[in-house]
């Protein structure tokens, strides 16, 4: 069974910045589509920012202008640089992949923003 390893989460300041990456275990076939989600308690999973297999990114509305996502196709690997970080970007963020089977999660990674 392939899993998502995640990395780079963490606690920072206001203003500050952090990279997440996201990497399969193994190889994953017919991927449609990989980005993250995120998560803060009492509230529902939602949509960060997403990446087709076409290049073609699709963001939440609350973080555009200050996240970027970007996929390694050699490595199937998928990041997301995350600056200006507020707050409100609190969550546990989980990456995701889609294919044209099966849809894949990771565990998740906590991002803490202070003010």
């Amino acid at each position: 069974q392939v899993q998502l390893v995640e990395s780079g989460g963490g606690l920072v300041q206001r203003g500050g910045s952090l990279r997440l990456s996201c990497a399969p275990s193994g190889i994953i076939f017919s991927i449609k589509a990989m980005g993250w989600y995120r998560q803060a308690p009492g509230t529902q999973r939602e949509l960060v920012a997403m990446v087709t297999s076409g290049g073609s990114t699709n963001y939440a509305d609350s973080v555009k202008g200050r996240f970027t996502i970007s996929r390694d196709y050699a490595k199937n690997t998928v990041y997301l640089q995350m600056n200006s970080l507020k707050p409100e970007d609190t969550a546990v963020y989980y990456c995701n992949v889609d294919t044209s089977t099966i849809t894949y999660w990771g565990q998740g990674t906590q991002v803490t923003v202070s003010s």
